[in-house]
């Protein structure tokens, strides 16, 4: 068993996971009719809030949302883990494809109370094998993603935009139980949201960039059975 606890604007309760129940299933049946989300999972007990002041939601990018794209790749805290700016030319042939479903990547942009905040990326890691011989679970979900906004930057959105994402996955990937992403190993405020999200650290690994350097990165992993439970 495990100890949820659910935080709202009036009350905290808390509950064990029944056998079979996921954190998150646990957490439903505190919040009914509300849906929770991700507070701080990294400790005992997991804990999840009500929050309806900071709405986060995933839609499917557009072409028309690439000179933002453009835009939030050349932010300078954006250009610190991303590597180079590219060029226009160089955001219609990288995301393009993705876009239009030829490159079996899907693309979303972020949206914070309404606005387009940032993006997130998501495959199979089975499709990259590159990738794939780095993973423990080679038929793992995959994820990239950034907040390009940057009057967004750290006031919080990063957990609640990974914990959608997560929420999410089961009914894109039906069967899939494993979600393996890898931040640089300096990026200390990403690692410390994935944590709070569910995610262990395992494997630190090279891994080559566009550029031709190298980033060493953390594998961390996340089972979307015990965290996050079918779809609902």
């Amino acid at each position: 068993m495990t100890r949820i606890r659910l935080r709202s604007p009036d009350r905290e309760s808390q509950t064990d996971t029944r056998v079979g129940e996921s954190w998150l299933g646990a957490a439903r049946r505190l919040a009914v009719p509300a849906e929770p989300v991700a507070a701080d999972l990294s400790d005992d007990p997991k804990t999840f809030l009500v929050d309806e002041d900071l709405r986060v939601g995933l839609r499917p990018m557009l072409h028309s949302d690439l000179h933002d794209v453009l835009r939030w790749r050349h932010a300078d805290h954006v250009r610190r883990w991303f590597g180079p700016p590219p060029t226009w030319q160089d955001v219609v042939d990288r995301y393009g494809p993705r876009i239009d479903g030829r490159q079996p990547t899907r693309m979303s942009v972020i949206e914070a109370n309404g606005r387009s905040v940032g993006f997130i990326q998501d495959y199979l890691v089975r499709d990259h094998p590159e990738y794939a011989v780095l993973t423990p679970d080679p038929n793992a979900i995959g994820g990239d993603y950034l907040i390009g906004e940057p009057a967004w930057v750290g006031r919080g959105i990063g957990t609640r935009l990974i914990w959608t994402w997560l929420a999410g996955l089961p009914a894109q990937y039906p069967g899939t139980k494993t979600v393996f992403v890898s931040p640089d190993h300096r990026n200390a405020a990403s690692l410390r949201i994935l944590a709070k999200t569910g995610f262990e650290q395992g494997l630190w690994f090279d891994e080559p960039q566009r550029d031709g350097t190298v980033s060493t990165v953390i594998g961390c992993s996340l089972d979307l059975d015990v965290v996050v439970g079918p779809p609902g």
